[in-house]
């Protein structure tokens, strides 16, 4: 650029104007939320630990976060593997024995305790587009570390990692051993548990990486704590995504099968309804149909909205057993 360009100038300056008006918030950071993060160390039935000869471990460790009071955390299941023995590494380096509480295949959540009653972190609501966040996880097995970003998308379903999705997208890098780490808001709360990196070739990140919502980890957890599993509740439908004609006019899904006596049949719903919105988040395709009803429990009730003829609609879900 030719400085003594009065015009470049001006145009240089109203950029840069834009760039620092647009940039995120500087994150209050607190380092006393690394005592509820924990590095987890998983033992396999055929492979035991062991190290090479510079000490750095053949595949990364994992991570896991207090969720529940009692020394409850949360990590992936694809962190445990077949793992029949796990321990975890804490904050200030002492190494501990943990339980198995449970696991969740169709989210990739599951519940390990340990004797320690690690405090919780507050939990945060669900951050907004844009919103700075840090990731505190084990990355490559190296100890904990934080590293930071933005919100880029939420409700993120039908990515293809697990079958039940409801994930927060960030740019924060995220890479190998980070999984079951800890998503945090500026403001130190948690707001969700660090899943899946998105990538194509390569377990590198590429700043397309997602954390389970904190709604659906809780979910997730307080039925592993109090049952060993997930009570799932039933709804009796079933949907399929619109045709490419009518997604040009209409979002949503198209009801296609309603079971007798169920719940969806009990709220008056029909084959033919498209449903455009569960428990007040949209929907655009199945997937976000599955995780909408995952998320709540058997006996609770949740709004539907869907269109009737075109005409616009809403009914009650009570998802029974």
């Amino acid at each position: 650029m030719d400085w003594n360009d009065k015009a470049g100038q001006r145009r240089a300056i109203a950029v840069l104007a834009v760039m620092f008006a647009w940039a995120p918030p500087a994150h209050a950071f607190s380092p006393d939320v690394l005592q509820s993060v924990v590095s987890v160390l998983p033992e396999w039935p055929d492979r035991p630990p062991s190290a090479p000869a510079d000490g750095r471990p053949e595949e990364p460790e994992g991570t896991a976060v207090a969720v529940l009071a009692g020394g409850y955390l949360a990590t992936n299941v694809h962190v445990l593997g077949a793992a029949t023995r796990v321990t975890v590494r804490l904050a200030d380096g002492r190494i501990i024995a943990s339980e198995i509480v449970g696991r969740d295949p169709l989210t990739d959540i599951a519940l390990i305790k340990v004797a320690v009653d690690l405090p919780v972190p507050p939990i945060g609501p669900e951050p907004p587009l844009a919103a700075p966040v840090c990731a505190i996880g084990n990355q490559f097995g190296l100890g904990l570390s934080v590293t930071c970003g933005v919100v880029s998308a939420v409700h993120r379903s039908g990515t293809g990692f697990n079958p039940i999705e409801d994930f927060i997208q960030t740019d924060a890098t995220v890479n190998p051993g980070g999984s079951g780490g800890a998503l945090i808001d500026a403001d130190g709360r948690l707001v969700g548990l660090v899943s899946a990196i998105f990538t194509k070739k390569t377990d590198a990140n590429i700043g397309v990486n997602f954390a389970a919502s904190m709604r659906l980890v809780l979910r997730v957890a307080e039925d592993l704590r109090d049952h060993g599993r997930v009570r799932r509740g039933k709804s009796g439908l079933r949907v399929a995504d619109l045709t490419e004609e009518e997604r040009a006019t209409t979002a949503g899904v198209r009801i296609t099968r309603i079971a007798p006596e169920s719940a969806a049949a009990a709220a008056g719903l029909a084959v033919g309804d498209v449903i455009t919105a569960m428990g007040g988040r949209a929907v655009t395709k199945g997937a976000d149909v599955s995780a909408a009803v995952y998320l709540h429990r058997i006996g609770e009730a949740f709004e539907i909205a869907y269109l009737r003829a075109g005409e616009a609609r809403t009914a009650t879900l009570v998802l029974k057993p």
